[in-house]
């Protein structure tokens, strides 16, 4: 009753004027943005987070739902008539979403993703609003020994299982958490990693490493390997609405979808790569037409599109309740949090309630604009895929510019901009996921706060990391994490 009470309250806040406003700003921007190809939600969040520096935090937090929303929505776009995934998690709707465009049935494929999406994401809102406080209870009981060990599963799970390798993914994280020890030490007061320059003093703006490592990264790469690749625009042919027969067959795999996606969102590591691809083999398996699947099955582009914004709404249970993201979009998530200062967490419901539940109740709002947008402006996104590629990648790096400096206009900012752009570069084109790097840097001072805690509350005793049960069973959990696909790989090979 409480948690419908809170809800009821956050439309309140969700409904006013000025925040209806904001959340339709973010759904069209996100949008727009999403289409382009090779944007994905976590390229379109970073290089708009500036944007939203001196707005109010419960309005800029809505339109950044809606941004992350919109780019979900529009990447879909660019996935079926371009062939172009933005990110990993769409490989699986370009398998058949592409071929369907191929045969002239552009029209039902993206038709089925927009009202998928929207089934999904409305389900999976109404599971968050459900699960979010049991897992704040929970975590109510959370002392820093558990804090930290949390944090390091989050670290180890979302090292191992995104991209190919551990060994990069782990390399990733520790480029993330020697960035986070850069500026004043808060125990001591001592700085460190500074280098004598004073605006490293309060440490490495996760902004500025976010749109570096993904706007800047990408922008360079695409300049160096995929400016000179072919691209086929299919063309919208016939209706865009779906036939009965078509309602028929996507109905069972957007519910599936959508209960396969948002328990991997929720988990740390989860991610939206590992739904995708089950929901695609579960509709494979279970279709009726499996002579389809690999020449435009409607199945192929329901099911993956629905797990994929089920889990990207699961990741919002742990942002919110325990402060941990899951995947990049949520670690760009969790640092529009901290601009204002406020660190989501257990705390996060008991001092902010209007603020996250307002946020949580924009949720519902916002798949019902994004639902309202898709389908009638489908004829517009199409239009935007048009631009040519040298004028799409040439304005976001401009816009990555300009929204770097403006948040402290300083030059060290476009230095490290540049900076962090070629190590974005270096990380795509050897294949080194970018996430595991701004989680570190977002997370690693918050563990170390709550492991130089636990050793103070000890007395200077480690043994309290694996006494306490939880935190020692998330520490196994962590070891298991690393130790599990080598030795599984060494299994196999025996």
């Amino acid at each position: 009753m409480d948690t419908l009470a809170s809800l009821v309250t956050g439309f309140g806040v969700a409904l006013t004027p000025i925040n209806l406003l904001w959340g339709f700003i973010g759904v069209t921007m996100g949008t727009f943005v999403g289409v382009l190809p090779g944007v994905g939600p976590a390229l379109t969040v970073a290089m708009l987070l500036p944007l939203t520096v001196k707005l109010d935090p419960t309005g800029a937090l809505i339109m950044f739902a809606g941004i992350y929303y919109g780019a979900m929505f529009g990447g879909s776009t660019t996935t079926i008539l371009l062939n172009a995934p933005g990110e990993s998690a769409s490989i699986a709707t370009a398998l058949e979403g592409n071929r369907m465009a191929k045969a002239g049935r552009a029209g039902p494929a993206l038709a089925t993703s927009a009202i998928g999406s929207f089934v999904a994401g409305t389900i999976a809102t109404i599971l968050l609003t459900l699960v979010a406080p049991i897992i704040v209870e929970l975590a109510l009981k959370f002392g820093p020994a558990e804090y930290f060990a949390l944090m390091v599963f989050a670290f180890t799970t979302v090292s191992a299982v995104l991209g190919a390798s551990t060994v990069r993914g782990l390399a990733a994280l520790f480029i993330g958490l020697f960035l986070g020890l850069i500026g004043i030490d808060s125990q001591t007061g001592q700085a460190r990693f500074s280098f004598g320059v004073p605006e490293l003093l309060d440490g490495v703006d996760v902004v500025v490493l976010a749109v570096g490592l993904f706007a800047v990264g990408e922008t360079l790469y695409v300049a160096a390997y995929t400016s000179r690749m072919p691209e086929t625009l299919e063309k919208l042919k016939g209706s865009i609405w779906m036939s009965i027969a078509d309602w028929k067959r996507s109905v069972m795999p957007w519910l599936r979808a959508t209960f396969i996606g948002f328990p991997f969102g929720s988990i740390p590591a989860g991610g939206s790569e590992i739904p995708t691809f089950l929901s695609y083999a579960l509709e494979k398996k279970l279709s009726q037409h499996p002579e389809e699947f690999g020449n435009g099955a409607i199945e192929g582009v329901a099911g993956p599109e629905a797990a994929n914004n089920s889990a990207a709404t699961g990741a919002l249970v742990p942002l919110l309740s325990l402060g941990i993201p899951t995947s990049a979009t949520a670690a760009i998530l969790l640092s529009a949090f901290q601009n204002y200062g406020i660190q989501p967490g257990p705390l996060l419901f008991q001092t902010q309630p209007e603020l996250v539940w307002g946020l949580i109740a924009s949720l519902y709002i916002g798949n019902v604009i994004l639902l309202i947008l898709n389908l009638p402006l489908i004829g517009i996104w199409v239009k935007v895929l048009a631009i040519p590629r040298e004028l799409l990648y040439g304005g976001i790096l401009v816009f990555a510019t300009l929204g770097a400096y403006s948040l402290h206009q300083s030059w060290v900012d476009l230095l490290t901009l540049y900076v962090f752009g070629l190590l974005g570069f270096a990380m795509r084109r050897w294949d080194i996921p970018v996430a595991p790097a701004i989680i570190g840097l977002i997370l690693g001072p918050l563990a170390e706060t709550q492991f130089r805690r636990a050793l103070a509350i000890s007395e200077g005793d480690a043994s309290v990391f694996v006494t306490q049960p939880i935190s020692a069973t998330l520490l196994a959990l962590a070891a298991a994490a690393i130790i599990g696909p080598w030795l599984w790989r060494r299994l196999k090979r025996a």
